[in-house]
């Protein structure tokens, strides 16, 4: 048939062992999580045991049949040299890994099936990056462009791609624009209840109904009806990801202040399981009169048990080491609290432990951290941050906690406006805009000064 042809295309395809797939799994996992893999994977597995509490006997690692699973280990774990167009295929292929959804993951699947060009996925990634529990935009566009190193106008056009996924509402940069974006997804741009967020919101959070009628110039009820409406809508989209069940936390790492001042690690291996090979399976190997097909058998399960046991020794290894960094290059925080929280990214912490920022990523989500200042969760520690007026770094976390003192030592009959907060941070050495204040006292839930006004 004429207008059509036959083309034969190759391509390579980068796939995961199910035992990597295991090891990640393992990575990534909380305690109480691990817990349970564990006893998942003994009932899976016959040679796995738990060891009584005074033994303490290591699995030997030295099976040569181990090498070919720890060569891959290494290869998804250990920071890579290969080129840029193979680090990509690595990220996307750890980060579309079937694992517990968060909001972040949900939205970076979402991304993959936009079809955007390789410079426009990271600056989507930056965005999504800096998107909060709540939903919204954590940083402002121009600190995002200014570390993404584009410019604003491409940041602003990512975003509002961005803010075409689900949850409605998602990417916004506060309450009003989260509301809006629900509105436009519903296709209601021309109803009542966009005009009065988009205009009265702040009357609304008040319930003055009858100033907004006045000033629409509709009648009371149907504003009434409108704020019934709006009352319908997601503040926080972002919230839907919340696990209700997370009740309790158990931390995986204990910091704690020696008597020679320096900060001593240690894990938290009390609620890690302990794990070894059953010695009766090694016999049964060593016994001439099994058969081949059981040989083979309890092989195999003896090299996956191993496995098992050195990616629960690896996920210590590598919070451990992560742990290091954090002590590190935040011992000030340790020493003074919140407002000496330093900035510090995932980039950096895995440039110097060697291993992929991915496998940073994972390795801190859900692991908390005791320390003198109290229980944090480790990704915590990881925050973009300012430039003070003598070139010193800031976190945007001490940041807010500078605002939140100041409303909170402020005078109730003379609470300080967002402009006057720029000039007090001015005087600290923090050149930080107006509109950054507004959105870091939103995130606060702390109301405007007019409404904070006590006479």
């Amino acid at each position: 048939m004429s207008g059509m042809e036959q083309i034969q295309k190759f391509a390579l395809q980068q796939t995961l062992s199910p035992q990597m797939r295991q090891s990640l799994q393992i990575l990534q996992a909380p305690l109480m999580e691990l817990k349970g893999l564990a006893v998942t994977e003994m009932m899976a597995n016959p040679t796995l045991e738990e060891e009584p509490p005074s033994e303490s006997e290591e699995s030997s690692l030295s099976d040569k049949e181990l090498s070919s699973l720890e060569d891959e280990w290494n290869t998804y774990y250990v920071q890579s040299t290969t080129p840029s167009d193979a680090e990509q295929r690595h990220q996307f292929l750890i980060n579309s890994l079937t694992e517990t959804n968060t909001l972040q993951r949900f939205l970076a699947e979402q991304v993959e099936w936009m079809g955007m060009g390789k410079e426009d996925k990271r600056i989507a990634a930056w965005i999504v990056g800096n998107i909060d529990e709540a939903g919204y935009l954590e940083a402002s566009v121009e600190e995002i462009a200014r570390s993404a190193r584009v410019d604003m106008a491409k940041i602003e056009e990512i975003l509002n791609r961005i803010q075409t996924l689900e949850p409605a509402g998602i990417a916004a940069r506060n309450l009003r624009e989260c509301l809006l974006l629900q509105l436009q997804r519903q296709k209601r741009e021309e109803s009542l209840e966009n005009r009065i967020i988009a205009s009265h919101l702040e009357a609304l959070g008040r319930r003055k109904l009858a100033e907004i009628a006045k000033a629409l110039q509709v009648p009371l009820s149907e504003v009434s009806k409108a704020a019934d409406r709006i009352g319908h809508l997601n503040p926080k989209p972002g919230r839907i990801f919340a696990d209700p069940s997370e009740l309790s936390v158990i931390v995986d790492v204990i910091i704690e202040k020696g008597e020679d001042g320096e900060y001593c690690i240690f894990l938290n291996n009390d609620d890690l399981p302990r794990l070894r090979i059953n010695s009766s399976y090694k016999e049964l190997l060593s016994q001439s009169g099994s058969s081949l097909e059981v040989r083979d058998y309890i092989r195999e399960k003896v090299r996956g048990g191993r496995f098992f046991i050195r990616s629960i020794q690896q996920r210590q290894e590598t919070i451990l080491e992560i742990a290091r960094q954090i002590v590190s290059r935040q011992r000030d925080f340790l020493e003074n609290g919140l407002e000496s929280l330093r900035p510090m990214t995932m980039g950096q912490v895995a440039q110097a432990v060697g291993l992929h920022e991915t496998t940073v990523s994972r390795a801190v989500s859900g692991k908390y951290m005791g320390t003198p200042q109290g229980v944090f969760e480790m990704k915590y520690f990881f925050t973009s941050g300012y430039q003070t007026a003598k070139g010193e770094s800031v976190s945007n976390e001490s940041v807010r906690k500078a605002v939140s003192e100041m409303v909170n030592n402020e005078d109730p009959s003379q609470p300080w406006s967002d402009q006057d907060m720029v000039a007090l941070l001015k005087e600290k050495g923090l050149p930080i805009a107006r509109r950054t204040v507004a959105k870091y006292r939103e995130q606060l839930s702390i109301l405007p000064s007019h409404l904070r006004k006590k006479f």
